[in-house]
């Protein structure tokens, strides 16, 4: 498995600002027999997008021919995003990615350790491989774990405490994944060059559009692209050992050319005219015109993707991501975590891929995230 993660205060906050994003991975990799990754091996073109391992081989060439190793992965991550405006949105953040992943890891380990046929060996063990309805209740679990640990600290502390989450588990071919807030989770094919967001926001925006009331265009810089309806955490008035919280949970597909991409809303919402565009579409009636404006200053799904599959690395398209969303105005603090499995079975030939996109929604706003739980 190949990942990479990158994060940045944002332009608009750099002279006066924190860091409230907090991204954490734990990888596990498992390789035995011809799937070593000791062995030496050729890199294609793309070096972690694309690379094969190779045993080394010679075709007639001369040159080696490509094997995809018996190395069998897991990982268990959380990106968390604290809310501007509260006192402890940075450490929010940081308690929900690490309770998460901590409850998280050893359960991807198991998911991915408890079976050796892959490798071909004969060996009695326990048959206690977790299922999909048992990843994703774990993933519920440590999510509302991390809600808890959020609202001690809170009422400890005398500070609201907020912040959202996206977390999961990436096993057995499989990304089982929750979420709270507007953070999100992608997929990306590189043999279609698609994009599927797998993410809906809890937010105001969302509902608006969801009952008609605005159109995709006005979802990018509504003026209420700043309030989100569910978050981790809150004042400390709830009693940590019973609160509870709606966690979203599902679980797709993945294939060797797939890449995750997990960032928070400052990524996708940098944007800082947001509310003058806003207003600019209003008034001409909803141009056609102005709705193409829009489209060129916001970062948009399709932007995100061309990003991503130009780069030569994981690395350098998390490098990318951060780059060119300050260059739209890095209204917010920015946060990405790429990564792929190139030992996954490839994509289909033939037919399409597996459904695997929420319908997207986007949401951009100039001022500090505002949390509406009761709206």
């Amino acid at each position: 498995m190949n990942y990479a993660t990158n994060y940045d205060i944002g332009d608009r906050k750099r002279s006066s600002g924190i860091n409230e994003d907090s991204v954490a991975i734990s990888v596990f990799e498992q390789g035995h027999r011809e799937g070593f990754r000791g062995q030496s091996h050729r890199v294609d073109e793309r070096d972690g997008l694309d690379d094969r391992e190779t045993t080394g081989d010679s075709d007639e060439s001369g040159g080696t021919e490509p094997q995809i190793p018996a190395n069998r992965s897991g990982a268990a991550f959380a990106l968390a995003d604290g809310a501007g405006g509260y006192d402890a949105g940075d450490v929010a953040s940081y308690i929900a990615t690490t309770e998460i992943c901590k409850e998280l890891a050893p359960l991807a380990i198991r998911a991915v350790g408890s079976d050796p046929t892959p490798f071909d060996v004969e060996f009695e063990t326990r048959n206690d491989r977790p299922d999909t309805a048992t990843i994703e209740g774990a993933i519920e679990d440590a999510i509302i774990s991390a809600h808890r640990a959020i609202l001690a600290y809170a009422a400890s502390s005398g500070t609201g405490a907020y912040t959202t989450v996206v977390a999961g588990i990436c096993a057995g071919g499989k990304l089982h994944y929750g979420w709270v807030g507007d953070s999100r989770a992608y997929v990306l094919n590189r043999e279609r060059e698609q994009i599927a967001q797998l993410t809906k926001d809890h937010a105001v925006v969302e509902r608006l559009r969801d009952a008609g009331q605005i159109d995709d265009v006005e979802a990018h810089v509504h003026p209420r692209g700043n309030e989100i309806t569910l978050a981790l955490g809150g004042q400390g008035h709830e009693d940590p050992e019973k609160a509870t919280i709606d966690v979203e949970t599902d679980t797709v597909e993945l294939f060797a050319e797939d890449i995750v991409f997990v960032t928070s809303d400052g990524i996708i919402d940098a944007q800082t005219d947001a509310p003058a565009l806003y207003d600019q579409y209003i008034e001409n009636d909803r141009s056609d015109a102005v709705a193409e404006l829009i489209r060129d200053r916001v970062v948009t799904n399709d932007e995100i993707r061309d990003w991503i599959l130009s780069a030569d690395s994981l690395e350098e398209a998390v490098a990318t991501l951060i780059a060119r969303s300050n260059e739209r105005g890095g209204k917010d603090n920015l946060s990405a975590l790429l990564f792929t499995d190139p030992t996954l079975p490839q994509t289909p030939a033939d037919g399409g891929l597996p459904v695997r996109a929420k319908e997207p929604a986007q949401s951009i706003a100039d001022r500090e995230t505002v949390i509406l739980p009761d709206e």
